[in-house]
């Protein structure tokens, strides 16, 4: 999980094959150096930073961030055109650790020391309400993206009905909403009495689900059966477990760390809980194949929701790779299995440098917080659009129903991701049918 590009480099030969990567790969060298020569006489120098997780119990969402700002660097090596002039790009990406105070200190780092022109962050709000927070208070433009957008606007203090509290920070990506039409889209798939058995963290994406998501459920129809919420870090989830059985829940629906959801899936085995189970649908862990991976056999047919996948019918904006070519690539110079946060931090650079070549003006903070505030772009993950979201500074996406499976023999790897609903997106092609998880 934590097998980062820490180098930066990246196997040219291995990605010969798509015709973007191989004429970056071949050409990127002379372009920077030749780049670094004219823009160190002109001066002109953007500073991005980019904070991530990249190691940590959060790892696995940073895990291919430096496979994605590889491309991001050869896409830029030649500067990028905005406002009439041609800029040298710099993006300073830092690991967070998963460490939410690292993250703030971070962050004040690249604005005070680094005097960046533009904050990106992804990836969880134990990374970007932090980072965020550090860019509000010293009026630094941000851009963020993978977490419920909810427990980024409600949990950083903007209240119901109320306008917006925030001048310098943006999120875009999925919410409640897209999670209620996704999971209610899937779950009808399949036959069940619709009793949810739910165990929500007591964090700020489990606050959130718990206020806004589970009511909606209710609506839905559906049973929602709620211990209460748990401690990141807990390791006995007997009294959660005994519940569940003794409400006969057939769907578990759960917003974890990777950690907390393995401990009390492999308990939930032991003590007769998966055997009820026809729908395991898992949100924050589960995303990646290493997650999924870990718990052997306990981990096929377990449904996931993706924010991207590579059957996303989009390009990116800053590198125009498609969403094949994207994971296609990772898998050739990695040699591991491609994950949604590819996707998800190269949707980020898309947005976040349309928003600079939108700006009037990228050395003045004031207009690229004005360019982010009026964004009209389409990703490599689909539309992000500040002008009509449910709340100011907001732009929200899609969230797909997947599920872990199998993969066909002959694959490269055990497993494979297949999308089975898209309720959030219909331009996404729904790949199989959703299988029972005792199926």
């Amino acid at each position: 999980m934590n097998d980062i590009f820490r180098s930066g480099k990246i196997n040219a030969a291995s990605l010969s094959r798509r015709s973007f990567i191989a004429s970056t790969v071949a050409g990127g060298a002379a372009l920077a150096l030749s780049g670094r020569t004219a823009f160190a006489q002109s001066g002109d120098t953007l500073r991005v930073g980019f904070i991530s997780p990249r190691t940590g119990p959060l790892g696995g969402f940073g895990e291919t961030d430096g496979y994605v700002l590889e491309l991001a660097r050869k896409a830029l090596a030649n500067g990028l055109q905005a406002g009439g002039k041609t800029w040298k790009v710099d993006i300073l990406d830092q690991d967070t650790q998963s460490d939410p105070s690292r993250a703030g200190q971070l962050a004040k780092d690249l604005i005070n020391n680094q005097a960046i022109d533009l904050m990106l962050a992804v990836s969880t709000p134990e990374t970007i309400n932090p980072v965020a927070d550090a860019c509000e208070a010293a009026g630094i433009p941000c851009l963020s993206t993978v977490m419920p957008w909810e427990a980024w606007y409600f949990g950083r203090g903007a209240k119901p009905g109320a306008p917006s509290p925030f001048k310098w920070t943006y999120h875009f990506g999925f919410g409640v909403e897209e999670f209620h039409k996704a999971y209610v889209s899937q779950w009808n798939l399949i036959e069940t009495n619709k009793k949810v058995g739910v165990m929500y963290p007591n964090d700020a994406d489990g606050n959130a689900i718990r206020t806004h998501l589970a009511p909606a459920l209710s609506k839905a129809g559906f049973t929602i059966v709620d211990p209460g919420a748990y401690e990141t870090g807990t390791t006995d989830f007997t009294a959660q477990i005994a519940l569940f059985r003794q409400e006969g829940v057939e769907i578990f629906n759960s917003f974890p760390i990777p950690p907390d959801f393995a401990a009390f899936w492999r308990q939930a085995a032991q003590q007769g809980l998966t055997q009820q189970i026809k729908i395991c649908q898992i949100a924050k862990t589960g995303l990646f194949p290493s997650d999924i991976e870990a718990l052997g056999d306990l981990g096929l047919n377990i449904g996931s929701a993706a924010y991207w996948h590579k059957a996303f019918p989009y390009k990116s904006t800053l590198t125009g790779v498609s969403g094949t070519e994207l994971a296609d690539g990772y898998e050739t110079a990695s040699g591991k299995q491609w994950t949604q946060q590819l996707g998800a931090s190269l949707a980020l650079l898309d947005a976040g440098f349309d928003a600079l070549k939108a700006s009037t003006d990228v050395k003045s903070k004031e207009a690229v917080a004005k360019a982010i505030s009026t964004l009209k772009t389409t990703t490599i993950a689909g539309k992000v659009d500040f002008t009509s979201g449910p709340v100011a500074n907001v732009s929200p996406g899609p969230i797909i129903g997947t599920q872990w499976v199998k993969a066909p023999e002959g694959s490269k790897f055990a497993l494979d991701y297949v999308v089975t609903e898209n309720a959030t997106d219909p331009n996404v092609p729904v790949g199989a049918k959703l299988t029972a998880y005792n199926g």
